[in-house]
């Protein structure tokens, strides 16, 4: 079983930025596809970016401009930088992880969620 942890959210102001981390223990995800995803208040949950053991990484060209995602192997950790961010990024953010598959090939193919970090934007 893979146990995906988030971190690093909280209240941040328009404008400023913020760096997510997920994590995992006892199992390296280095060759995983890690994804990051956000569920609005009152919204379905929408992919914002992904990045695979290879390090292709996936965008939604609305966010690429100001998300950008990487991964540290050594720490196990991928992270998700999010700049100039606005009122409506507010959202949980979840990361998500895909075992077997070498490419992002959509939520469906995630195996393992993390519980989500909240990120508030205030204008």
């Amino acid at each position: 079983q893979v146990q995906l942890v988030e971190s690093g959210g909280g209240l941040v102001q328009a404008g400023g930025s913020l760096r997510l981390s997920c994590t995992t223990s006892g199992r390296t995800f280095s060759n995983y596809v890690v994804g990051w995803f956000r569920q609005a208040p009152g919204k379905e949950r929408e992919f914002v970016a992904a990045i695979s053991g290879g390090l292709t990484r996936y965008f939604v060209d609305s966010m690429k401009d100001r998300f950008t995602v990487d991964r540290d192997n050594a720490k196990n950790t991928v992270y998700l930088q999010m700049n100039s961010l606005k009122p409506r990024d507010t959202a949980v953010y979840y990361c998500a992880a895909d075992p077997p598959h070498n490419a992002y090939l959509g939520p469906a193919c995630m195996a393992y969620w993390g519980t989500g970090t909240l990120v508030p934007v205030s204008s």
